[in-house]
């Protein structure tokens, strides 16, 4: 994904993530402020798997290859921002292949 596609992407995000929360009636400053920690988590996400995509899943090691480290970080952060999703009490919307309805963002845990 290009810088320019991927700034579009984040624009979309954060726009959508706006929406919902005046829909939600959750306009304070500190979910303001939130909605920002998100999408700075969103902008290392991407870093993170940029790195795992050039430099591969092991890295040299002192005693030979190990696991990439971003892998770890990648797995922590996406828990970091479906925390924030839950603490802003948004939802991921659903696809049109989305399993019936019953299903949580607990579910992805």
């Amino acid at each position: 994904m290009t810088a320019i596609d991927r700034d579009k992407l984040r624009g979309k995000i954060e726009t959508d993530l706006t929406k919902q929360m005046k829909v939600n009636g959750t306009t304070f400053s500190y979910h303001s402020d939130l909605i920002q920690d998100y999408l700075s988590l969103w902008d290392l996400k991407n870093d993170l798997i940029d790195d795992i995509q050039s430099t591969g899943i092991t890295v040299p090691g002192m005693h030979g290859p190990k696991s990439n480290p971003s892998i770890n970080d990648l797995h922590k952060t996406n828990d970091r921002m479906i925390k924030i999703l839950d603490a802003l009490n948004l939802n991921v919307p659903k696809a049109d292949n989305s399993p019936p309805k019953g299903g949580s963002k607990s579910d992805l845990l």
